[in-house]
């Protein structure tokens, strides 16, 4: 008897094993099998997921080459379904000691920026995995790492002789943090290696030892949902064995030398100098309720041969910080190199103790500490707000952010680093989610160091500025130059209509020489030299359209009003040829709901109806190649003005958008009001269920990857910062699940099996599938095997569209119509 149930539960396990591998698990009501191999949908959308990528590119700070990465397509579900180890909040792929997962280039390419040139780079690895492609800091170089089946190996390439090399074994650790980084003369690199001689990875043991015991002893130590967390002794020993490391230094020919002793090596930065690494290193005790990056590490200095300088910080386990979008952990925090001086340390210290309920004149204060590190921290800058970050220009100027989750405000200081101390200049004041007074980010240049730093006029006096252009009209990026003194900025060129064009770096600012990228509604994005002052316009690319199936599609920009008179806008797109003569269409509704704290930022227009028609594996537009309408990124707005909080109203605002949305669609005689969809993915799966427990807009919905109980994450979640104690009826109101026996719209459910974000774990979709269930609704519950919070396989792709295509092709494009409908 007992060999034979041991035989039975085997026999299981290869059948669950077996499935899993073979496609989605597809759960219904009743005795029929659903469970069905990987399908393949509509050959219009199919071909839509086949079409070639277009390449990444990266530029030199001269502005002379151009490196062009080619990516291939989506991977195969057996790349996906490879084993890996998940633990500390990590994935890790045990075969080559890298990230699971992760994407990589199959090609590299250069091209001259002014005359386009196309060379090819000769001895690239064959079956290329290429990825953490890094410029040197003299741009003569280019490293990266390739993995390959057993390993990951560190290669660079010659620029001027267009040629590359393999400069290690496949022994690089990229498990966690960054890899490997240049030394400043750009003649070696510090690498991170595994320990070759560790042995076989620890193996599990199915025989307990003990009972997993955790406890906590009166304090206070809420902590947000997280997956992946270590479990028992058997994850801290595999966390150890993956994530320990050596630091090798690596020359142009090879040659290493060992660089201090090994340890967890969470990150690891060369000064400016190169004279010292500055290292964080993680240790125990670690935790099973917070991931890696909250497990306790020392900050150190360390020389070029690896001793030990200075211990800057023994940073704690973070297992109690507070609750709070602005709470942070107390003590040093963001320990980095000045980008401007050779050897000095800067960080950030709350003074609050990392409290944000606090009520404290200064909360932040920014500490400096040069080599030889044995002087006292000076204290630069304190912050009103919470310290943001700081960007380095030289010893007369420097920009420190500063946030404010509740207000959401944002201020950015003037500062002069040669005066630590001194009142700090207000350059800017606004709301940070008022995109019309939004401007823009700093260019930047290379120092003597290889370090970016703020690129200003010869005189100082100006910072140069690219903006995205937040306009009443839509997005118009433009380049300016910000007048320090007088906080004013000029506008040096902005793009114009019918095209959506973004400045990409300013190449030379006396003669205003700068690259764009530019596109249009039919034409793809490609980048261009251009002159401030002059009309003309030089092709540095010609990269060709990726979906030619998608020519003609109309595409317009609405703005509408919803009840309480809040200005939503949305994309619409229909049918190539489509008039609406020819009857009014099937629709899909796609949106992922945003909080705002104003009505006025929230009623902003957010996109440009000149942007390119592109096609990512989750947009709703295959849609539109199969007669439906499509309104996409559709404004759905949660306001909370004042004391108020937006989720306070969260489903009236729901329902009142997504009704003026249909409204607005079906009054311009386009869309169907009985025949529209509503879908979303993760926050608007989340949105997506709700519209369908409280309204009867919608003849369907999608609902990917998304969270339905909230008491499953009591500590907060999305933009909601009150915990579940604090705000029980917001809660209860805003879970779907409670109102599953009301919801009687058709609902897919698309979730993926190892879904690692925070929040929306596969038991979401579970519960909330047994909850329709066992209410009579009416519904289908896709699994698919192996897949993450995002959905990585091209099997899973397809089939995931098939689904979709076949629940809007049931239940709206072929609902049946009322006889009144014109």
């Amino acid at each position: 008897m007992y060999k034979s149930v041991i035989s039975n539960r085997s026999r299981l396990a290869v059948w669950l094993l077996a499935l899993s591998l073979s496609g989605p698990a597809v759960m219904a009501q009743g005795a029929k099998d659903l469970n069905l191999p990987y399908q393949r949908p509509a050959e219009s959308i199919a071909n839509l997921i086949e079409a070639p990528a277009t390449p990444s590119v990266t530029f030199d700070s001269k502005g002379e080459w151009m490196l062009l990465m080619e990516r291939p397509g989506y991977p195969s579900i057996e790349e996906v379904a490879a084993p890996e180890a998940r633990i500390g909040g990590l994935r890790i792929n045990p075969a080559v000691n890298g990230t699971s997962r992760g994407s990589s280039f199959n090609n590299l390419k250069f091209k001259k920026v002014k005359g386009g040139q196309e060379f090819s780079i000769q001895g690239l690895p064959a079956n290329a995995k290429i990825s953490d492609v890094t410029w040197s800091p003299d741009e003569k170089q280019i490293a990266f790492l390739n993995t390959i089946n057993n390993g990951i190996e560190l290669w660079v390439v010659n620029v001027q002789e267009r040629s590359a090399r393999k400069l290690t074994a496949a022994t690089v650790n990229d498990a966690w943090g960054n890899a490997f980084g240049w030394a400043p003369d750009s003649k070696s690199l510090l690498v991170k290696l595994v320990n070759t001689a560790r042995g076989e990875a620890p193996k599990t043991n199915t025989t307990p030892v003990g009972p997993v015991i955790q406890e906590n002893l009166g304090r206070t130590a809420p902590s947000r949902t997280y997956q992946d967390l270590l479990k028992n002794r058997q994850d801290e020993a595999l966390f150890d064995y993956y994530l320990t490391s050596q630091l090798v230094q690596v020359t142009l020919d090879g040659q290493q030398t060992k660089v201090g002793a090994q340890g967890i090596i969470r990150s690891f930065n060369v000064s400016p100098d190169g004279q010292y690494v500055l290292v964080s290193t993680t240790h125990r005790p670690y935790s099973y309720l917070v991931p890696s990056y909250l497990f306790p590490y020392a900050v150190e200095v360390w020389d070029r041969q690896g001793k030990m300088v200075k211990q800057i910080a023994d940073i704690p386990l973070g297992e109690n910080i507070p609750v709070g979008f602005n709470a942070v952990a107390a003590g040093p925090r963001n320990v980095a190199w000045r980008a401007d001086q050779p050897a000095t340390l800067y960080w950030v210290e709350a003074q609050d103790g990392g409290d944000d309920k606090k009520d404290v004149p200064v909360r932040d204060i920014v500490y400096l500490q040069a080599a030889p590190f044995n002087q006292k921290p000076v204290a630069l800058v304190g912050t009103k707000l919470r310290y943001s970050g700081i960007t380095w220009g030289n010893n007369d100027l420097a920009l420190v952010t500063e946030r404010w989750w509740k207000t959401r405000q944002e201020r950015q200081l003037r500062i002069k680093p040669s005066q630590p101390g001194a009142e700090p200049v207000v350059l800017v004041e606004r709301s940070y989610e008022d995109l019309y007074t939004d401007p823009g980010s700093p260019v930047m240049t290379k120092n003597q160091f290889g370090r970016s730093v703020l690129l200003t006029d010869k005189a100082g006096q100006h910072l140069y500025m690219i903006s995205e252009g937040g306009s009443p009209q839509g997005n118009r990026p433009y380049l300016s130059k910000f007048n320090l003194a007088t906080k004013k900025a000029d506008i040096l060129w902005r793009s114009e209509a019918p095209y959506y064009e973004r400045p990409v770096d300013l190449l030379d600012a006396e003669k205003g020489v700068f690259i764009t990228r530019r596109e249009s509604e039919n034409t793809p994005p490609n980048y261009f030299l251009r002159q401030v002052g002059s009309k003309k316009l030089t092709a540095v690319t010609k990269f060709p359209h990726p979906s030619p199936e998608l020519i003609g599609v109309q595409k317009q920009l609405l703005t509408y009003k919803r009840n309480d008179g809040v200005t939503l806008t949305a994309t619409l797109y229909t049918p190539k040829g489509y008039k609406k003569e020819q009857g009014r269409l099937p629709m899909l509704l796609w949106a992922y709901p945003r909080e705002f704290k104003d009505a006025a930022s929230a009623g902003q227009v957010k996109t440009s109806p000149y942007e390119f028609t592109r096609v990512s594996y989750g947009s709703p537009l295959f849609w539109v190649t199969r007669g439906y309408a499509v309104l996409d990124r559709t404004d759905i707005p949660i306001v909370g003005e004042g004391d108020a909080e937006p989720n306070d109203t969260y489903v009236e605002q729901l329902v009142a958008s997504a009704k003026a949305a249909i409204d607005e669609v079906a009054k311009m005689g386009i869309a169907d009001p009985t025949r529209v969809g509503v879908g979303g993915h993760s926050y608007g799966a989340f949105m997506t269920a709700n519209l369908l427990a409280h309204s009867d807009l919608f003849a369907a919905g999608i609902a990917r990857s998304g969270a339905y109980n909230r008491t499953l994450t009591p500590f907060g979640f999305q933009a909601e910062e009150r915990t579940f104690w604090q705000a029980p009826e917001v809660y209860a109101k805003m879970s779907p699940f409670n109102y599953a026996n009301k919801i009687k719209t058709p609902i897919l459910l698309i979730h993926g099996e190892a879904d690692n974000n925070s929040g929306t774990f596969p038991i979401q979709s579970e519960r909330f599938y047994n909850a329709l269930k066992g209410h009579g609704a009416t519904t289908r519950y896709v699994v698919l095997p192996a897949e993450s919070h995002g959905y990585g396989a091209k099997e899973s792709i397809m089939h995931m569209l098939w689904e979709m295509d076949q629940w809007l092709e049931k239940y709206v494009k072929n609902k049946p119509q009322p006889q009144t409908m014109k």
